[in-house]
């Protein structure tokens, strides 16, 4: 069970460097926003799989409150872009 987690933390290790990266040189702030998502998105399947793999349900509440920052955060942001998109002519 052990080499399955280890398989799937490296999987999503590289998947979440590559979002950093994308975060980083973003040229916008929506792709840096949207980045931000696939990696809160990363870290909730990595939670996923662990309990999944060694079967408990410890981390559930942790998932809800990262799915909940993540919701809040895409909104703040649609919302900020939204602004400044209607003060340009």
């Amino acid at each position: 069970m052990n080499t399955l987690l280890l398989v799937v933390m490296v999987v999503f290790g590289v998947a979440a460097i590559l979002t950093i990266v994308r975060i980083v040189r973003g040229p916008s702030i929506l792709d840096r926003a949207v980045a931000s998502d696939v990696l809160l998105t990363e870290v909730m399947c990595v939670l996923g799989a662990e309990m999944a793999i060694n079967g408990h349900t410890r981390t559930i509440p942790v998932m809800l409150i990262i799915a909940a920052v993540g919701v809040f955060g895409s909104i703040s942001v649609a919302r900020f872009v939204a602004r400044r998109d209607n003060t340009t002519p």
